[in-house]
């Protein structure tokens, strides 16, 4: 049972930087090796259920912590819990997605790194540069790792002030002080922490890097059209430019077709996780701001979570900007292919003709940008016109609209609005 390799359209291995390393490790969310045997495959999809079963079992518990506070009315300790069983929720639903589409997964991923992947040794300096987009997300990887850290160095302190504590806030609905029973929950909680933490960086690295790598093939297609046309200006074979300008553009069309097809596959890929992802982004923004602000101290590893995400969400919406930018300008790139001189030197009318028609097809074909999306509805863009209504208390309604304004502000805005109620409500506590 061996988990999908990357390799290049040559069968060269792809390097795999430590965060995609690390996430292909994960069995729940990276693909299978076609070369795996139907037995591998059904014991892979055994471990799939199990894991889910296990999440199942930790939800619970979880859920009884949350609405044991909540009956409580202890709001520090209803939201020491909210931000793991947030993001186990949100584990759940994308672990599900992706293993219902586990095999689209894999071969579009072959499609990615035979055919789109820039490959270092043919264009080390457009590889550089795409590399180097992806330095702050390796530095959003290594945050979560450190969370991660935090939580599984808990057992220890356990060990040592001879206590029995889980990782998470969690009641089980049964006695876990027999050790046979401790001991398998706990590795459990470990299991569970491992998964999730690989997902959320590894998942969000893998999105990148499919980004970063589409918008570097576009610019290569940009410059590669460039370079052509000067070779055909400077030749200056009049009877034959414009027929040669012609078959140019037709080549570019073809591969730019290519690409825009790979980005739709891309969409229909990521389009429900993404939105997930999102959706949960507010919420859980603003758990972690608020523990992180009541004892900074204390709950050091969640004021780093909060960096983590804040930092995940402004790296990607950039990365999600810079295609979308890219892709706006292919029109001009086909209307700046110097057609006009083309046309001044050119001695062929019809073929004169066919290039003009050619040019204003290829614009109109890139008028638009392109952007991944959640469902349509959030844009992994720097750039996005949203609409959020933030209901709370049942009474109080905050309608906050925003035209072309940064997505991820508009997360950061809903997460501070529900942080602002959490804090009056726990004023409000304290002097009752």
């Amino acid at each position: 049972m061996v988990r999908y390799v990357p390799r290049l359209a040559d069968g060269q291995k792809v390097k795999l930087a430590w965060p995609l390393a690390l996430f292909r490790l994960n069995h729940i969310f990276w693909p299978l090796d076609p070369s795996t045997g139907r037995w591998g495959r059904y014991l892979d999809r055994v471990l799939a259920v199990l894991g889910c079963l296990i999440f199942v079992q930790h939800n619970d518990a979880e859920l009884r912590y949350l609405r044991l506070e909540a009956g409580n009315r202890n709001m520090d300790e209803f939201l020491t819990g909210m931000p793991t069983y947030l993001i186990l929720v949100e584990a759940q639903f994308r672990s599900l997605h992706i293993l219902l589409h586990f095999e689209p997964l894999q071969k579009f991923l072959h499609r990615f790194y035979t055919t789109i992947y820039i490959d270092p040794r043919k264009e080390p300096e457009m590889f550089r540069r795409v590399d180097g987009q992806m330095l702050i997300n390796r530095l959003v990887s290594a945050m979560y790792g450190a969370v991660i850290s935090g939580y599984l160095i808990a057992p220890v302190f356990s060990i040592i002030n001879k206590r029995k504590d889980f990782l998470y806030s969690m009641i089980f609905p049964f006695d876990t002080e027999p050790l046979h029973i401790f001991v398998p929950l706990l590795l459990s909680n470990v299991w569970v922490g491992i998964i999730i933490d690989s997902m959320m960086f590894g998942e969000t690295s893998l999105l990148c890097e499919l980004i970063v790598h589409l918008n570097g093939s576009y610019l290569l297609l940009k410059r590669d059209l460039e370079l052509a046309i000067q070779r055909i200006l400077a030749k200056r074979e009049r009877p034959h430019m414009a027929k040669q300008l012609k078959n140019l553009i037709i080549q570019t069309l073809r591969k730019n077709v290519a690409l825009n097809q790979f980005g739709e596959q891309l969409e229909a890929q990521y389009t429900v996780r993404v939105f997930i992802m999102f959706a949960f982004a507010a919420g859980l923004l603003c758990a972690l701001s608020f523990k992180a602000y009541t004892n900074p101290m204390a709950n050091y590893i969640y004021a780093i979570w909060f960096g983590a995400k804040t930092v995940e969400l402004l790296s990607l919406g950039q990365i999600g900007s810079n295609l979308a930018y890219t892709t706006d300008s292919l029109s001009s790139m086909y209307y700046l292919t110097h057609w006009e001189q083309v046309l001044e030197h050119s001695t062929d009318p019809q073929e004169n003709l066919r290039l003009l028609k050619l040019i204003n097809l290829a614009i109109e074909m890139n008028s638009k940008p392109f952007y991944v999306t959640g469902l349509k509805y959030f844009r992994v863009s720097l750039q996005a016109g949203l609409k959020v209504k933030l209901f709370m208390a049942g009474t109080t309604a905050f309608d906050c609209q925003f035209s072309l304004f940064p997505c991820f502000l508009q997360i950061l805005q809903a997460s501070f609005s529900y942080f602002t109620f959490l804090t009056s409500m726990q004023r409000r506590q304290m002097s009752n």
